[in-house]
């Protein structure tokens, strides 16, 4: 299957449901309060980019952000993908894209923080693999057994 990743608007009414997919997805998995979403108006701001991934039909099947926190640290937040194209690398495509952003922007550390549990074993096989590695509390979140943090170090891109 052919998947495209662009930056996008996230008040689009399919990336609307695709978040709101996101967060139907993860209400079993953690508590609400540790449950740390970005509505899309938020996810909209000038301090986040959004990418969606979308199929050959152009229907949006994945979505990513990164959210620039200053000091050469950049967060991805808001990783989801369809349960139909999970296993067809469409969150790589995502988190590569990110990553290649962030980069370009200058963030030296991209971090970020999900659910603990077997729900996000998933999620944490896909950081994994992409060179992340866990680390301890991270910005301003809880230290919970909830949580779970990443981080990754980046080399800046060569200048242009």
């Amino acid at each position: 299957m052919a998947i495209s990743v662009a930056i996008e608007t996230p008040l689009q009414d399919d990336v609307r449901a695709l978040v709101s997919d996101l967060n139907d997805h993860l209400l079993p998995l953690s508590p609400i309060e540790f449950q740390f979403k970005m509505s899309v108006e938020q996810m909209a701001g000038a301090d986040t980019t959004v990418f969606v991934a979308r199929d050959g039909n152009g229907a949006a099947v994945g979505c990513g952000a990164l959210k620039d926190h200053g000091n050469h640290v950049g967060e991805v937040k808001r990783m989801f993908t369809r349960p139909t194209v999970r296993g067809q690398r469409v969150g790589s495509a995502l988190l590569e894209a990110i990553t290649t952003l962030a980069k370009a922007k200058g963030v030296t550390r991209l971090v970020l923080e999900t659910g603990a549990g077997e729900g996000f074993a998933d999620a944490y096989r896909l950081y994994e693999r992409s060179g992340f590695t866990r680390c301890g509390v991270l910005l301003d979140y809880p230290d919970s057994e909830h949580s779970a943090f990443y981080e990754k170090w980046l080399t800046l891109a060569p200048a242009q």
